[in-house]
């Protein structure tokens, strides 16, 4: 089969690699049909590298159906459409029934210290083949797989692998007051869902910060105050607090993580783990840490006293600073976490049945033939093209 294939620094291609075959009686073979780039696949493209081995198959937002199912599974079977959450969980320990599917006990890769492995997402994670590939072997073939109806396309269903419960979590986290206000930092996919979640939910005020022109042109065009952080400089916190009543918004969003602009010292930590053989890039991005935490940093200013911050995007580093005195001072709650897939999916599949109010039938800026996923990659890593989702479709011509 064909898959997308990670070769180093800004290094993916598509080669040819073995089909994957049932290894235990629960697994099912899914034929991919969409399967998305993530922002959190740049951290793989970028600095990542020390965990990955050239080959690594990647991606973790896949959907497809049903090719073969192993023996003993009988919730699914050939032919049905199915989505693939991004975590591997199996359903059934105590984590999973506590509604924290992405802390699963029989997945969690101990070695590192992390928690469920992931598809398509470095050695920290487990190191499972992801899905931007024409198959995918899906283990927990009863309990993993989201089944969903034929009909409608697969834009509306595909961003149930993580973009929808990553923005509804966020979005749940946040726990804005009635008549609130919400501000979400960084516009691409999970901001934007965001944004969309956070409206349909009732959210008063909704405002959405990015720098790029089109991600903030998508979320005005839906409702969204939408504000361009280059705009206000140094008053840009003064601003916000004057559009939430004096005091600041109730909550904060931050969906940008450890791509955030503005952090000179994280920007060369990361250049750093480039250059430094893998072993000390390792220890560098574990124990160092390698982030920027600039949008971290502004969503601590901007949130009022009281109020919450609640992290959606990817950070990776285990020593970040961070201005402690002043979260305890303004008694600040923070949430964060990977996003628990089938914790949200009874919430959000009706939304996707009969309407869209949520848009996803527009929400891809761009649908390529899995061939074009190195182009893809370095147009989505520069912010070119207008590109804030991709979907990579095999087979398409």
């Amino acid at each position: 089969m064909r898959a997308v294939t990670w070769h180093g620094r800004r290094d993916v291609r598509v080669d040819t690699v073995p089909d994957p075959a049932i290894q235990d009686p629960t697994d099912i073979i899914v034929r991919i049909t969409s399967t998305g780039i993530c922002g959190s696949d740049l951290h793989l493209y970028e600095v990542m590298g020390p965990f990955l081995d050239e080959g690594d198959i990647l991606g973790h937002e896949p959907m497809g159906v049903v090719a073969e199912v192993g023996e003993q599974v009988t919730e699914v079977r050939p032919g049905d459409r199915v989505v693939i959450p991004f975590t591997v969980s199996c359903g059934t320990c105590f984590m999973c029934g506590s509604g924290l599917h992405s802390q699963c006990e029989t997945t969690q890769v101990r070695e590192h210290g992390k928690g469920a492995a992931l598809f398509g997402y470095t050695k920290l994670y487990g190191q499972v083949p992801g899905g931007q590939a024409e198959y995918l072997r899906v283990p927990f073939g009863n309990t993993l797989p989201i089944t969903v109806p034929e009909g409608p396309p697969d834009d509306r269903f595909v961003y149930l692998s993580d973009v929808l419960p990553a923005a509804w979590q966020a979005v749940e986290y946040a726990a804005v007051p009635p008549g609130g206000s919400l501000v979400v930092l960084g516009l691409g996919p999970i901001g934007d869902m965001a944004t969309r979640i956070a409206l349909h939910r009732g959210v008063e005020k909704v405002i959405g910060m990015d720098l790029v022109p089109e991600r903030l042109e998508r979320v005005r065009a839906r409702g969204v105050t939408a504000l361009d952080v280059t705009g206000h400089g140094r008053h840009l916190g003064d601003y916000v607090r004057e559009m939430t009543g004096g005091r600041g918004p109730d909550a904060v969003v931050d969906a940008v993580g450890m791509e955030a602009h503005g952090s000179p010292v994280g920007k060369l930590a990361q250049q750093l783990t480039g250059l430094l053989p893998d072993a000390l890039a390792a220890r560098l991005m574990e124990t160092a840490g390698a982030d920027r935490l600039n949008a971290l940093h502004s969503a601590i200013e901007l949130v009022r006293r009281g109020g919450t911050i609640s992290i959606s995007g990817v950070y990776s580093g285990t020593a970040d600073p961070m201005p402690m005195v002043t979260m305890f001072d303004k008694q600040i709650r923070l949430r964060m976490g990977q996003a628990n897939v089938h914790r949200w999916v009874p919430e959000i599949l009706p939304l996707l049945t009969d309407a869209d109010p949520l848009g996803t039938e527009d929400f891809a800026t761009h649908r390529l033939p899995l061939e074009a996923a190195p182009e893809a990659y370095e147009a989505f890593q520069a912010k070119k093209d207008g590109m804030v989702k991709t979907l990579l479709q095999p087979g398409r011509a």
